[in-house]
């Protein structure tokens, strides 16, 4: 009776304390459990003295459950989309289930990201600041420095483990890349994959992009064989994976509360969509990327997410003004973002599937919604003139604007790795300058965010403008669930949590912001906000190989945020006392969260040995491999470019003969493969996309044992450059052949090396894609790297630093 009158009286007080920003736990937690040590202590019991079952009673049942009227919590998380682009924030894409959700909701016009992919994730998902969570940058570019080891520490549990550990389901759709990259292999460790991470579900891709038509999938710890369906889409795929495991929740468990992190790789380049997507924007960029930004400012001046008399900032140097451009150019880039903008609006149309799925579970009352538009701003990393395929960028092959428009019709579909003008990243960041990579202006950390939760926000449509971050979103789900934040997690003192809940501003417009101080800093950019004012130095464009200056004489500008929206005001020179106030502030901080050193070395931290990480291969020289090992990624298969191998098959032959894949790298996009044709040995080499160079036997194995040998001289006097192949079978020379250019730097991000099969795309159109396994059997296939003759191979000219540079930061 006395636990009835407690329960009545709790529900009548706690909307009006939480609407207070006060958190209110649950009857359970209250009275009987800690859990501020996780898991959950299960409580001592007496002995059972008695020997027969039938006289006595047994003890209650030990179980978690959260907290009473703990929300579902769904995160949204969009990628790459800057502040500028969504409708929800001003922006020409059309995406009315964001729209839907702000118009029911809160928008957030002054929330922030990292200004880069892995460092935001990590941080959203622990409440810590990137380099606590040792991601001070992607995970391809980690060193040996604390902060930069790209190995989320003990004492950093995810936001995900805390909910698990407390009684919520956990499911994880999307992109990943927040696990080491020399830990993603069956070799592990597995700790810091998803789910060992906190998450009970994982459906996605563990990098930092993916090709939308042909990813390389995990469900869990298992690589994922895709369908032979010519319409799929990855983004269509991880939408329903997540509707039937909502599903799953609601229907077996419906009091359960679940936790849900959708996020997809869009719209991270390549930027593939459904051409009928494409098609809904033809026309609409034709007056280019500076009437877009005047028109942006003022639909949202409209909207009220910018304030009334925000001045647009100005564009940096290197962008050119669209009148100034070329019909080709004009053509080419209206196209790019004609492409984007369908990929931005196909996305949440998806997400549009997730939430009807939602409602019709009858739970979207009480289901806490964060839909973040973007990790970071727009992305530049496309450069002046876009890119039919990434992997030329990433090898120091240029592209030119005529060579791209000889794919014009492709562009967006399965045969292209597509990206945009750097013009239209700017664009997107509307009303900033700068963009993605640049944490030092809010144009790279400035994302709108919406949140809905009908059941305790009963603001709709109205905007929230106190100074958030990211890691502001695990604290204000633990107060909205009414769970404590833990201080040991799996036998780990935890650090603190050093974001602030957001709760309450749900009910308070007008209240001070209670998140003060914040660093940002991403190779050697950097900027301090406090109270309203916010220091930044560009150190370095995303699109130049260089820092512009030294570390010490990087040039800081001021602004004041309260007064100054869009940063066009620099008032370093007129309050020089408060920028010295702020940059000692950023040295303050910077010890505090294990920022320093400041590392902006590039080719150095693409290098293993020279960064400081482990690498699998370590030095060695030889790999052996066998059928079955597929999906290896380039980070954890030895290194074949830029100097002399040998590749050797032991196989099988059946009667009849054999075809199909003995070992490939890598796809469509570039590669090589090592196969059978028509039964004879075959291998080829694919250049970025753009050339074939084949070397085949003229006969056809017979039935039996055979061994295959290919043997490539590489030509040295530098990265890049050309080799000779000769073909071996049972140790005779079968063919050879000339393979003219080489690829310096990298393969792939997503397609990995497969044993007896090409999954993926195909390196060449001499077999089909995904249908290519080897008919015979394998043995083994071990590979040699071998010395190369010309000792100037190992050099490392201006070319392999831009190359290394452009892959280090685009992921």
């Amino acid at each position: 009776m006395m636990r009835d009158r407690r329960s009545i009286a709790l529900s009548l007080i706690v909307p009006t304390l939480f609407l207070m920003g006060v958190a209110v736990p649950s009857i359970a937690q209250s009275e009987s459990l800690d859990r501020t040590v996780l898991p959950i202590q299960e409580p001592k019991r007496p002995a059972i003295t008695a020997f027969d079952a039938r006289n006595v009673k047994a003890p209650p049942r030990f179980e978690i459950k959260a907290p009473t009227g703990a929300p579902n919590v769904l995160i949204l998380l969009i990628d790459d989309m800057g502040f500028g682009m969504s409708s929800a924030f001003g922006g020409p894409i059309h995406m009315p289930t964001v729209e839907r959700l702000g118009n029911n909701g809160l928008r957030y016009n002054r929330f922030h990201t990292t200004a880069l992919c892995s460092p935001t994730r990590t941080a959203l998902l622990s409440g810590r600041n990137h380099h606590m969570n040792n991601m001070g940058g992607i995970t391809e570019i980690a060193t040996a420095f604390p902060g930069n080891t790209g190995q989320r520490p003990n004492n950093v549990a995810p936001l995900a483990e805390m909910l698990r550990l407390n009684g919520y389901s956990t499911g994880f759709f999307g992109k990943n890349h927040e696990t080491a990259v020399w830990e993603v292999s069956p070799s592990g460790p597995t700790d810091r994959w998803p789910t060992r991470s906190g998450f009970d579900k994982f459906y996605g891709f563990i990098g930092g992009e993916t090709n939308q038509w042909a990813p390389m999938l995990y469900d869990g710890l298992t690589q994922v064989e895709l369908p032979r369906d010519p319409n799929y889409h990855f983004m269509r795929d991880m939408t329903n994976q997540a509707i039937h495991w909502m599903r799953y929740q609601k229907s077996l468990t419906p009091d359960k509360p679940f936790f849900m992190y959708f996020a997809p790789g869009a719209t991270h380049a390549p930027h593939h969509v459904p051409k009928e997507w494409i098609a809904k924007y033809k026309g609409k960029f034709e007056g280019g990327w500076d009437r877009f930004r005047e028109e942006t400012l003022a639909r949202q001046i409209k909207l009220g997410v910018v304030p009334e008399g925000t001045k647009l900032a100005p564009k940096p140097e290197a962008i050119k003004d669209w009148d100034t451009l070329s019909a080709d150019e004009k053509k080419l880039f209206t196209r790019q973002m004609e492409i984007f903008a369908a990929f931005g609006e196909y996305t949440d149309s998806e997400i549009g599937r997730l939430i009807q799925a939602l409602e019709q579970t009858g739970q979207m009352d009480n289901t806490l919604i964060f839909y973040i538009v973007g990790d970071n701003g727009t992305s530049a990393e496309g450069g002046m003139s876009g890119l039919f395929n990434e992997y030329t960028y990433f090898n120091h092959v240029p592209e030119t604007v005529e060579s791209i428009l000889q794919h014009y019709d492709e562009l967006g579909g399965p045969m292209s790795y597509n990206h945009m003008a750097a013009g239209w990243a700017v664009a997107g960041d509307t009303p900033f300058t700068w963009t993605k990579q640049v944490p030092s202006n809010f144009g790279g950390t400035r994302n709108g965010m919406v949140i809905h939760w009908p059941k305790r926000i009963k603001a709709k449509g109205e905007v929230r403008s106190q100074f958030h971050h990211v890691i502001d979103i695990a604290p204000t789900v633990l107060e909205a669930a009414g769970l404590p934040e833990p201080k040991i997690v799996n036998g780990t003192k935890q650090s603190p949590i050093e974001g602030v809940s957001m709760v309450y501003t749900f009910g308070s417009p007008k209240a001070n912001s209670r998140h003060r101080v914040q660093y940002f800093e991403i190779m050697g950019n950097r900027g301090i906000y406090a109270d309203g004012w916010f220091a930044g130095t560009i150190h370095r464009a995303p699109w130049e190989y260089e820092p512009r200056q030294t570390l010490l004489s990087d040039k800081w500008e001021l602004y004041d945020t309260g007064n100054d929206f869009s940063l066009v005001n620099d008032l370093a020179a007129k309050n020089q006392a408060k920028l010295k106030e702020l940059k000692d502030l950023f040295m303050k901080e910077a010890v505090k969260y294990r920022v320093l050193p400041i590392d902006d070395r590039v080719l150095e931290r693409m290098n293993a040995a020279t960064a400081g990480r482990p690498d699998l291969m370590g030095g060695r020289t030889t790999l052996t491999v066998y059928e079955g090992m597929t999906g290896m990624s380039e980070n954890v298969f030895i290194n074949t470019k830029n100097r002399s191998h040998h590749i050797t098959a032991e196989v099988d032959i059946p009667e009849g003969g054999a075809n199909g894949v003995i070992l490939a790298q890598a796809g469509r996009f570039g590669g090589w493969s090592l196969y059978l044709k028509d039964g004879k040995p075959t291998y080829t080499y694919n250049f970025v996309g753009l050339q074939r160079f084949t070397i085949s036997s003229p006969q056809a194995l017979a039935a039996g044992k055979a061994t295959i040998r290919y043997e490539f001289e590489y030509d040295g006097g530098g990265p890049g450059k050309g080799g000779s192949g000769r073909m071996f079978v049972n140790g005779q020379q079968a063919g050879d052949g000339r393979i003219e250019h080489t690829q310096c730097c990298v393969f792939s991000a997503d397609e990995g090396t497969d044993v007896g099969v090409d999954e993926g795309t195909p390196v060449t159109e001499d077999y089909n894609e995904r249908d290519n396994k080897f008919t015979g059997k394998i043995h083994r296939v071990t590979v040699d790297l071998k010395e190369t003759k010309t000792a100037a191979a190992h050099e490392e000219p201006q070319a392999l630093r831009e190359a290394s540079h452009r892959k280090a930061l685009a992921d």
